[in-house]
C-alpha cells in the first residue's frame, strides 16, 4: 500500500510550496513503477484557498483527510493569522490530534508552530521571516542556518526550494537513495545540495576575485576514497589555505572537512543500497578507512549502522553479506 500523504493547504499559500508535494512525491515509483505515495490535498472545510498569484485551489477534501493520512504536509503561506501567531481552530486542533508525520514548507512552519506544536523543538523556516518568528515563538528551537531539519515525526525546510531538498530527503529515508535520485533526474534538479540556507541570506560579502571551488568540489567527488587534507584542497584550486577555507564556506555553507564527510557518508549510503559490497570495502570506497568508521559516521548521520542500514534498503544483499561473513568464519 502506498504511503498515505495529505497535504493541508491554507488561504494565502505559497504556489511553488503547494507544487513540491504533487510533483516530487507523486511520481516516486519502486522498481515495478508502482506509485510510491497517495498524495491528496485538503482544506479547512474543503473550501477552496486563495493565492497572492491571482487563482484559487478546489480540494477534493476536508480536514477528515487527515485521519486518513500517515503523513501531513503543511505548504508556506504569505500572511494571514499564522504570520500574527494565531490559527484557525479546526485547523490547529487536527493538527494536534494527528499522530503521524507532519512536514512544513518554508512558512509552513509558522502553521506548526501557531498549533503549538515546534514548542522546545528544532526547527526551521525562511530566513527572512527569522526574526518575525522568533519573536511570536521563542519557545522554538529555530535554526534560520539550514535547509532542513529532520527531528523524527515534525520535519521543517527553509525557505521555498529548499522543501524540493527535504522531499528528496523524505523518499530517501522512506524508500532508499536510488528511489530519491530518479526522482531528481526526473524533476531535473541535483539529488542533494551541499550546505545550508546560510548561503543564501542577504549579507555584504567581499567580491570572489577570481576562482571559486566548484572546480576542486568535483575533484573531491572523484577522489572520496583517497585521503584529502586541507592543504592538498587548497593547493588543487591555487589558494591559500585560508583563502580556500572562506571561500568554500561562502559558497556552500560548510567547511571543507564537513562537506566531505557528507558526500562519503552519502556515497556510502549509495553503495549499502545498490550493491553487495563488503561493509570493509564499502568503508574504504566511500573514503572512511574502516567499518568502525564507516559505522561511526553513518550512525551519526542516519542512525544506524551500515548493515541495518543495508537490511532496510537492501534487505537480500544484506542476508548475502551475513552469510558469506558466517561462512568465512
Amino acid at each position: 500500500m502506498p504511503h498515505r500523504m495529505a497535504m493541508l493547504v491554507l488561504d494565502d499559500f505559497a504556489t511553488m510550496d503547494v507544487g513540491i508535494p504533487g510533483q516530487f512525491f507523486h511520481i516516486a515509483e519502486d522498481a515495478d513503477r508502482r506509485a510510491l505515495y497517495d498524495v491528496r490535498t485538503c482544506t479547512p472545510g474543503g473550501l477552496p484557498v486563495r493565492c497572492a498569484a491571482g487563482y484559487s485551489i478546489v480540494p477534493d477534501h476536508d480536514l477528515s483527510l487527515l485521519e486518513w493520512a500517515d503523513t501531513v504536509v503543511v505548504p508556506g503561506v504569505h500572511g494571514g493569522a499564522p504570520f500574527e501567531g494565531s490559527l484557525d481552530p479546526d485547523v490547529a486542533a487536527a493538527l494536534r490530534a494527528f499522530r503521524g508525520r507532519i512536514v512544513s514548507i518554508c512558512t509552513g512552519a509558522f502553521v506548526l508552530a501557531a498549533a503549538g506544536l515546534l514548542d522546545g523543538r528544532p526547527a526551521t523556516t525562511h530566513w527572512r521571516n527569522a526574526a518575525r518568528f522568533r519573536r511570536l515563538h521563542p519557545r522554538v528551537l529555530l535554526n534560520p542556518d539550514v535547509l532542513f531539519v529532520d527531528d523524527g515525526d515534525i520535519l521543517t525546510s527553509a525557505g521555498v526550494a529548499a522543501g524540493t531538498d527535504l522531499a528528496l530527503h523524505i523518499i530517501r529515508s522512506d524508500f532508499g537513495t536510488e528511489v530519491a535520485n530518479k526522482v531528481a533526474r526526473r524533476c531535473v534538479t541535483a539529488p542533494f545540495r551541499e550546505g545550508g540556507q546560510a548561503q543564501f541570506i542577504e549579507r555584504p560579502l567581499p567580491p570572489a576575485q577570481g576562482a571559486s571551488t566548484e572546480s576542486t568540489r568535483a575533484w573531491m567527488l572523484s577522489r572520496l576514497a583517497e585521503p584529502l587534507d586541507l592543504n592538498a584542497l587548497a593547493a588543487h584550486a591555487r589558494m591559500s589555505v585560508r583563502t580556500f577555507t572562506r571561500r568554500f564556506r561562502e559558497e556552500t555553507g560548510l567547511s571543507p572537512a564537513r562537506w566531505l564527510n557528507r558526500q562519503r557518508v552519502e556515497h556510502a549510503r549509495q553503495l549499502l543500497e545498490t550493491t553487495g559490497l563488503p561493509v570493509d570495502q564499502v568503508a574504504r570506497q566511500a573514503g572512511f578507512g574502516t567499518a568502525v568508521s564507516l559505522r561511526q559516521h553513518l550512525h551519526a548521520a542516519v542512525g544506524v549502522s551500515p548493515i541495518a542500514y543495508r537490511q532496510t534498503f537492501r534487505p537480500q544483499a544484506a542476508l548475502r553479506s551475513t552469510t558469506s561473513a558466517t561462512s568465512s568464519s
